[in-house]
């Protein structure tokens, strides 16, 4: 038999193969989730996400560093409030002396070189767990992208490198960008979620943050998983609206949204590899139906292959230690 191209010579050892990789992942793509909770010395499991967990501030600084020390060099702030701080205006999110604020402050004063994200949403703060403002039983549009903009200029006084706007609400980065820009932070950037379906993914993370909804869903401003077209809209006028960087989530569901989100723009473009593909990876894995290191690399690379510049990962520490 004689062919002219024998495809499997680029496969034939590992040398080759790591050679003629198309895709290749590094620590440096990676964006940290951190739960960060009050208190010191706390550090609790997240039942739901195996090896994962919640801390207080001097554990989160700690983390910081050995998460630097991998390469890593982004987190994503996430602070879980005090019921009784809990209202449905997200007044505790503006504190200035609240535990995102003082988390921002603390971690960039021990690890200056580390990107600070914080995440601009009101589930956390609010009494009904929804992302904005409710009134009667709506969750109105105009009003809470005034508080978020809010938010998000505090979280700029403490010192955030980026804002990330997780709420979905219309409007909220071109009024954001002006707010940042009317008081002076013009290095701050937005890292918008842009494409933020209502999935059943996210069921961990609330649990880890106690925001569940307590009334109805979020169908009514995260985007129906149906849709492919709409997430390219919204995407394109958050870039108009002054994103930097634009967010597909959840990613391993939606490899063919971040595909076609990242031919769409010319800003760089993350993912978020959600806690319930986290914990769906981990459960196989303890079950022992699948290798938990390999799967762990693969999903991250078809992530990155799809077209996501940065991913953000509970795997990002060990993912890190894994390549090197």
């Amino acid at each position: 038999m004689q062919l002219i191209r024998r495809n499997r010579i680029l496969r034939q050892s590992p040398a080759i193969r790591a050679m003629v990789a198309e895709t290749i992942i590094k620590p440096g793509d990676f964006i940290a989730p951190l739960f960060i909770t009050e208190g010191t010395g706390i550090k609790e499991e997240i039942p739901s996400m195996l090896n994962y967990y919640r801390m207080s501030l001097d554990k989160t600084v700690e983390e910081v560093k050995e998460l630097r020390g991998l390469g890593i060099k982004s987190v994503l702030l996430f602070v879980k409030c005090k019921d009784e701080l809990k209202d449905n205006k997200g007044t505790e999110a503006l504190n200035k002396n609240g535990l995102m604020q003082r988390s921002i402050k603390a971690i960039k004063d021990a690890c200056p070189d580390i990107v600070v994200m914080t995440d601009v949403a009101l589930d956390p703060f609010s009494s009904y767990g929804h992302d904005g403002i409710v009134e009667n039983n709506e969750i109105v549009n105009d009003a809470t992208v005034e508080v978020l903009a809010k938010m998000s200029v505090s979280h700029a006084k403490a010192g955030a490198d980026f804002v990330a706007p997780s709420d979905m609400m219309d409007g909220r980065i071109l009024a954001i960008r002006e707010a940042l820009e009317e008081n002076g932070f013009t290095k701050t950037g937005i890292m918008s979620y842009s494409a933020k379906y209502a999935s059943c993914f996210y069921g961990p993370f609330r649990d880890a943050l106690d925001s569940a909804p307590g009334f109805g869903d979020k169908k009514t401003y995260q985007m129906d998983f149906a849709n492919r077209r709409e997430a390219i809209r919204e995407t394109q006028m958050d870039v108009e609206e002054g994103a930097d960087i634009v967010m597909v989530k959840p990613a391993m569901a939606y490899l063919d949204i971040i595909r076609e989100v990242k031919d769409s723009v010319d800003v760089p473009v993350s993912a978020y590899h959600v806690s319930g593909e986290y914990a769906m990876i981990k459960a196989a894995a303890k079950m022992g139906w699948l290798n938990e290191e390999k799967a762990v690399i693969e999903s991250l690379t078809s992530i990155k292959r799809a077209g996501a510049d940065l991913i953000a990962t509970y795997f990002a520490k060990d993912a890190a230690k894994l390549i090197g």
